[in-house]
């Protein structure tokens, strides 16, 4: 049987003040057969953003439905790990379904794709946010020079590309601001994005994982070959790329498998790619509503997911129940991994590593 299509929307939930703006336009006639379903909001959709009753119809959601929204609150809340501000979302949700994502966590575990469609209040909240910072006064691991903004956090820019303009308008604003930098993780190979001219203001971060646990865990993603294929022409379109090496989950095998994909890595970039790549090394943490979630649709994932033996829980700021790899083990197995990059790619520079 073919492969199902990210995308293939019949039901457009949507605000009216959202349908209204040029980008909902832009939207609405992209899909004139869909069926459209307005809403008071697109946080309260009980159809969508129910946990057990939407498990079995998951995957079919995120493919059939969209929401289209307009983003109330802007901010841009400092980071300093991968960038120095979070960004406004332009949106949320994702058509992708990786077993461990946190993002569903949010908004009811089903969570499809939600536009904002008011992306000129966004883009010129970013602007004027960046200009009040001036110059940065000294390199941090973000960046050496410019203000890294991260504009993914809660879903994936490769794929919101394939649905309207708002990161192609994004990438527009960074290339004209000299002092920032636009930045993204994904798990998605969109060559469209090869035509947006960045100039060399938005990072691209291609997530990489061992194929295997890959083909298990990031379920409707491009697969990890598709991805290692696509580096160099990212950099050669203008991008900064960056691999994120992450989730690294520990398995029996999982340093073997590791060492293939890093030789993997190796021999599938240039050297021009290989003087800018940058790694983020991240370890799993996983979450207990979501593991019981998985155990309705994709229970073989939690084989490797949630290891009680191996984990110790950690609650978040927002009182959910997480877990992570026991401290003193995770210590070593960052250490180990580390060590493996230098083995291998010694020209791999590890921005951090948690």
């Amino acid at each position: 049987m073919p492969a199902r299509p990210l995308l293939d929307v019949r039901r457009i939930y949507l605000e009216p003040a959202a349908a209204e703006l040029p980008r909902g336009r832009q939207i609405l006639a992209r899909w004139p057969d869909a069926e459209r379903v307005e809403v008071d909001s697109h946080w309260r959709i009980p159809e969508l953003h129910g946990d057990e009753t939407n498990v079995r119809r998951w995957v079919r959601i995120k493919t059939e439905a969209l929401v289209l929204g307009v983003k109330k609150s802007l901010t841009a809340r400092p980071n300093g790990r991968s960038a120095d501000f979070i960004a406004p979302s332009t949106a949320n949700g994702c058509a992708m379904a990786c077993a461990y994502c946190y993002v569903p966590r949010r908004k009811g575990y089903s969570n499809p794709v939600t536009v904002f469609c008011n992306i000129e209040q966004i883009t010129g909240y970013l602007a004027r946010h960046v200009a009040r910072q001036g110059v940065k006064p000294e390199p941090n691991q973000c960046d050496p020079v410019s203000w890294v903004y991260d504009l993914g956090e809660n879903g994936d820019c490769s794929v919101d590309a394939d649905i309207s303009d708002n990161v192609a308008d994004l990438i527009s604003l960074f290339r004209g601001l000299p002092s920032a930098k636009g930045s993204f993780a994904t798990k998605y190979v969109n060559r469209r994005l090869l035509d947006l001219d960045p100039q060399g203001r938005t990072r691209i971060r291609f997530s990489l994982m061992p194929a295997e646990i890959a083909r298990l865990l990031d379920i409707r993603t491009s697969p990890v070959a598709e991805r290692l294929a696509a580096l160099d022409d990212f950099v050669a379109a203008g991008y900064e790329v960056h691999v994120n090496l992450s989730p690294v989950v520990v398995t029996a095998n999982w340093l073997a498998d590791w060492a293939e994909l890093l030789d993997q890595l190796d021999a599938a970039t240039s050297p021009a790619t290989k003087a800018q790549l940058a790694a983020e090394v991240i370890f799993l943490t996983h979450n207990e509503d979501l593991h019981r979630v998985n155990l309705g649709w994709h229970p073989r994932a939690e084989e490797v997911l949630w290891r009680p033996a191996m984990q110790e829980t950690k609650r978040s700021e927002g009182g959910q129940v997480n877990v992570r790899y026991r401290s003193g083990d995770k210590g070593r197995y960052v250490s180990e991994l580390l060590a493996l990059i230098e083995a291998r790619t010694p020209w791999l520079r590890v921005r951090y590593a948690f």
